[in-house]
């Protein structure tokens, strides 16, 4: 096999601008590889004889294809192919082949230079066939430009529904449609106007925001819906706040809150660090509304909820992609911290923190011993009163080893 690809970036155009190397590297192949457009557009200046390997869904037997091939590939991809393209999944798949490149201007570029728009500050997120993570933590980060990656199910019309839902109408949206294509079409829309459009099924977006946005950390804990007739469960700001100072969020790349009750913890986490993957657990059905109003009171998309007793999940696959769990907050055990700590050594990377608010001195006496049992290091404890209420011990620990 040959491991030779040279990458080649189209537009939309049906007169590809290919610089003269480029054009030459078509007529030194006989092997050419991209999708049904691609093909489309390029079938004219393709030599006689050649062979096609189309790249679509599912990838398997298409990557086999290409690494069986025993001649150089010419693959034809959309913009850039380095800008979540096709040249990243040819590195990590081969990563010894040999690679040249010939990029195009991925659709975000061409979108900024329709709106003359300076994009060196473009934060960008990709929803092509992905969740809404990359989008969320921008907007939780309140970035004022963000360049956004569309598919055939989060539309700019999904979208602007999302940033409707959590309240994030400071931004305006631009829809590139099919840009350098004979049917391209930009238009500029409120957010509101945007949720019920249809569009070319090829688009990108811009948001662009009107207003600076506004942060701040330390939620007093009567703004938020709290458990009907219960006002004092929910852990309190300089609590909460002190809590999470513990657990190391910065360098964190999951965090588990269980027992999260209101959500105060979660939500907190996820302003402080938005690139954050949070994970909610909690028992009582009554509270998984709870959380999801408040979510959206503070403008806190992409938590994950999990109900049910913590004992009974299956906790692996709420881990991050690597396997790894970087934080966890005991909000609530039951009477079973043991078991859940049981739980949390076995899935706690090493470096990773755990912390309790403790009320008893006996959750405070067993905390310490559990932890101190199976090596972790203790950190240093705090003791809070928060006005009328019982004074808390803020135990936290580190598990032994180094994070990878």
């Amino acid at each position: 096999m040959s491991e030779q690809f040279t990458l080649i970036g189209l537009g939309d155009s049906r007169s590809p601008e290919l610089s003269r190397e480029a054009r030459e590297v078509l007529l030194s192949h006989r092997v050419f590889a991209g999708g049904v457009r691609h093909r489309a557009i390029v079938a004219s200046l393709l030599p006689s004889g050649y062979r096609w390997i189309t790249i679509s869904p599912p990838l398997d037997g298409v990557l086999a294809s290409l690494g069986a091939e025993p001649e150089p590939v010419a693959v034809f991809t959309s913009g850039d192919p380095f800008f979540y393209g096709f040249g990243a999944t040819l590195q990590r798949v081969f990563p010894h082949a040999a690679l040249r490149c010939f990029p195009f201007f991925h659709s975000l570029q061409l979108l900024a230079h329709r709106m003359l728009l300076p994009y060196q500050e473009m934060r960008h997120a990709s929803l092509t066939g992905r969740g809404w993570q990359e989008l969320d933590r921008l907007l939780i980060a309140g970035s004022p430009l963000i360049g956004v990656l569309t598919d055939n199910r989060k539309t700019p019309a999904a979208i602007a529904s999302r940033l409707l839902d959590f309240g994030f109408t400071e931004y305006v949206m631009v829809v590139g449609e099919a840009l350098g294509g004979p049917e391209e079409r930009v238009r500029t829309f409120r957010t509101e106007d945007a949720a019920d459009k249809d569009f070319q099924s090829l688009n990108c977006v811009l948001l662009m925001a009107e207003e600076p946005p506004w942060r701040s950390f330390g939620i007093g804990e009567a703004e938020f819906e709290g458990l009907p007739g219960r006002p004092d469960m929910i852990t309190k700001m300089p609590v909460r706040m002190a809590t999470l100072s513990r657990l190391n969020l910065a360098n964190a790349g999951t965090f588990w809150d269980i027992g999260f009750c209101t959500g105060s913890v979660s939500i907190e986490a996820k302003r402080l660090a938005p690139d954050l993957e949070v994970t909610a657990f909690e028992r009582r059905p009554e509270c998984e509304a709870i959380l999801r109003s408040n979510c959206r009171r503070f403008r806190v998309p992409g938590i994950r909820t999990v109900m049910g007793d913590f004992l009974d999940q299956r906790h692996e696959i709420y881990a991050g992609g690597d396997g790894s769990l970087d934080a966890v907050f005991i909000g609530g055990h039951g009477g079973r911290l043991r078991e859940v700590f049981a739980v949390l050594d076995r899935m706690l990377s090493p470096g990773g923190r755990v912390a309790v608010n403790a009320v008893q001195q006996s959750t405070l006496d067993l905390f310490r011993s559990l932890t101190a049992g199976s090596g972790y290091r203790q950190l240093e404890e705090l003791r809070i009163v928060s006005g009328s209420h019982h004074p808390i011990t803020i135990a936290a620990a580190e598990k032994n080893g180094t994070p990878s």
